[in-house]
Formats: structure tokens, C-alpha cells, sequence
């Protein structure tokens, strides 16, 4: 039996936001939208139960989605990169009341690069030099991207070195929606990790798939790790 989530998408009116309502149509996904949130929506007072905010928008937009989310006792899916302090001390705070992810990319192939460079960080160590390559659209501002800062994390998890700024590469042009390639170079051999977007529609099915995950769960912070465990264990049968 499927359960149905009822969503509201802050930064509705952009690519992202467009996407995910577009993608929410398929009732294979069991998701309903009762609230488009985007510049020039003011009152969410009105609006029914919400079970889960996805918010691509801006950090002034994460600030209204986390306010949001709490006031509905909804989760709250953060997507937005290059928050500021104050968009993230808003998305930290909601997590003391609802359950809360941070996912600069929603995308299961980047989850499964993410362990994977933290596992070749840790396996091949120091002798190994890492460089990041990262390469989006003209339009996107913030750089590194929000996904190649994630990867950067995992290796330092894995090495417990962190990636200097030097050795991540960023790369603004031409429509590419999203392309990372993170790169072991050691003695006589290259190791590299690589993951490229073909469509927005990746992220915004991802986006469903985790609000669908979200949905019901305790109060606190939860990461894209807690997710991809969970997943391993229903494919495996472990308790």
C-alpha cells in the first residue's frame, strides 16, 4: 500500500522547482502539490497539510521554506546551494522540530560517488594527489558547486586530509547541467570517480524519491548517508 506525500515547492517558479511539479504528475510517485512557493507568494496560511517543503530556491528562499516547513510540522528537503549563515542557522534550527535533510544534489549516482571517494581516499592515502573537476552552465553562480563540496568532504572523511581550494577546479560554461569527476593520480596509475547529469529531471525525481523517505520521520537532521543505509538495508533484508 502506498502513501501518499503532499509537498510544497519553494522556488517553484524556477528550472528546479518547475521540474519537480512536472515530475510530480506521474502518480507512480504517489506525491500531490498543495502550495508553489516562490517570489511573490505571500500568505502559506491557508493552505492544507503538508507533509514535505523541497526547496530549490535562493537563501533568502531556504529561510521561508524552513519556517514553512516548521509551522506545518512538515519535513523539510534543503536543496538550495550557497546558503549563507543565516539561511543555514534557519535550516539547523527547524531541525529541532522536524526532520530535516541538506541535499545539494539529489541525484542516487552521486550518493554512491560520494562512499566511493571517501572509500578511495581511505584506501589509497596520501601517496595519491586529488584534484576535483567540476563543470555546470554559464548561469550557475555559486562555485565550487554545492555537490563538488560534498565529494571534497568525502575525501577528506576518507583521508582525514582536507582538499585544499587549489585542488578543486570549477569550470562555468555552455549548458552542462552538472558534470564531477574527482581524480587519484599516484604512481604510474589515475584513479577517477566521475558522475554527469543528463537532464534537471535526475534531481527532481531524486527530490521526490527523498521527500517520499522523509515523510514520517522523528525530529533531527538526517544526511543523504542515512538515506543510502536505509535503502542497503531494505535491498538486503538487514535489520
Amino acid at each position: 500500500m502506498h502513501i501518499t506525500t503532499t509537498i510544497a515547492v519553494v522556488g517553484a517558479s524556477g528550472r528546479m522547482g518547475r521540474t519537480v511539479l512536472e515530475a510530480a504528475k506521474d502518480p507512480s510517485w504517489h506525491c500531490r502539490t498543495v502550495l508553489e512557493v516562490d517570489a511573490k507568494t505571500q500568505d502559506s496560511q491557508a493552505v492544507g497539510a503538508i507533509d514535505c517543503v523541497i526547496d530549490f530556491s535562493s537563501a533568502a528562499g531556504a529561510v521561508h521554506a524552513a519556517q514553512l516547513a516548521a509551522e506545518h510540522g512538515a519535513a523539510l528537503l534543503s536543496c538550495t546551494t550557497g546558503l549563507d549563515e543565516e539561511a543555514r542557522r534557519a535550516v539547523l534550527e527547524a531541525a529541532k522540530k522536524i526532520c530535516v535533510m541538506v541535499a545539494p544534489n539529489t541525484s542516487l549516482g552521486v550518493a554512491v560517488a560520494r562512499r566511493l571517494c571517501r572509500d578511495a581516499a581511505r584506501l589509497l592515502g596520501s601517496e595519491y594527489a586529488v584534484d576535483l573537476i567540476e563543470h555546470h552552465h554559464h548561469r550557475k553562480i555559486d562555485a565550487p558547486s554545492g555537490t563538488a563540496l560534498a565529494l571534497a568532504d568525502a575525501v577528506r572523511d576518507g583521508s582525514g586530509i582536507p582538499l585544499p581550494p587549489s585542488r578543486i577546479h570549477s569550470i562555468r560554461s555552455g549548458d552542462t547541467i552538472g558534470d564531477h569527476s574527482v581524480q587519484f593520480s599516484g604512481p604510474f596509475e589515475t584513479v577517477r570517480i566521475e558522475h554527469g547529469a543528463v537532464s534537471r529531471q535526475l534531481f527532481a525525481i531524486g527530490a521526490l524519491r527523498l521527500a517520499r523517505w522523509l515523510h514520517g520521520r522523528s525530529a533531527g537532521l538526517v544526511t543523504m548517508d542515512d538515506w543510502l543505509d536505509d535503502r542497503l538495508r531494505h535491498q538486503t533484508g538487514t535489520p
